[in-house]
C-alpha cells in the first residue's frame, strides 16, 4: 500500500528486515519507486524498469521490460552465489512479476490507512505459508506488523 509515493506508516524495524534479507542479492524496481527511495539501494545490484529508453541513473542497471530485468538479475543472483532476486514494487512491477514469483515476503501492517496504490490481488490458496512472525510497533512506530513468507505451491 501506499499513498502519494511513500507509505502511509513509519515501521523502522520492518525497514531493517528488509534491508536484512534483500541485502547482497540483486533487486528490481520500477523507476518511480527507485526514485522515491532516493536512488539506489547500497550492497544490492539494483535494477530498474522502465519504458524510457532514453532514462539512465547511476548505481542501477536500466532494463525496459521486467523480463529483461529478471533475466539480468538472475545473472548477478548466480554470479555472485545467491538464490533469490527480489522484486521492490512498486504496485505495477509487482503486477507483472506475481505470477511470475514463487516466494512472497508480505507485511501486513496492523492499520487502516488511506491509500492509493495497493499490492495486487492473488489467490492465497496458491500459495503454502513458511512462516508468519508479529511485531509489535517499537517506540516512534506507527503500527504493529506481521512479517509472512509465502511459498508457491507446486
Amino acid at each position: 500500500m501506499g499513498k502519494g509515493d511513500w507509505l502511509p506508516w513509519e515501521i523502522k524495524s520492518e525497514f531493517q528486515y528488509f534491508k536484512k534479507t534483500t541485502l547482497g542479492h540483486p533487486i528490481i524496481f520500477g523507476r518511480k519507486t527507485l526514485e522515491t527511495l532516493g536512488g539506489p539501494l547500497p550492497k544490492r545490484e539494483n535494477i530498474v524498469v522502465t519504458r524510457d529508453t532514453n532514462y539512465k541513473t547511476e548505481g542501477a542497471v536500466v532494463k525496459h521490460t521486467l523480463e529483461a530485468a529478471i533475466t539480468h538479475a538472475k545473472a548477478t543472483a548466480e554470479r555472485d552465489g545467491v538464490e533469490q532476486v527480489f522484486v521492490g514494487g512498486g504496485a505495477e512491477i509487482y503486477a507483472l512479476a506475481l505470477p511470475k514469483a514463487d516466494r512472497l515476503y508480505l507485511t501486513e501492517i496492523h492499520l487502516k490507512p488511506e491509500g492509493d496504490t495497493v499490492f495486487p490481488p492473488f489467490d492465497r490458496s496458491e500459495w503454502d505459508e513458511v512462516k508468519r512472525e508479529f511485531h509489535k510497533a517499537k517506540e516512534g512506530e506507527s503500527a504493529d506488523y506481521t512479517i509472512t513468507v509465502l511459498e508457491r505451491k507446486g
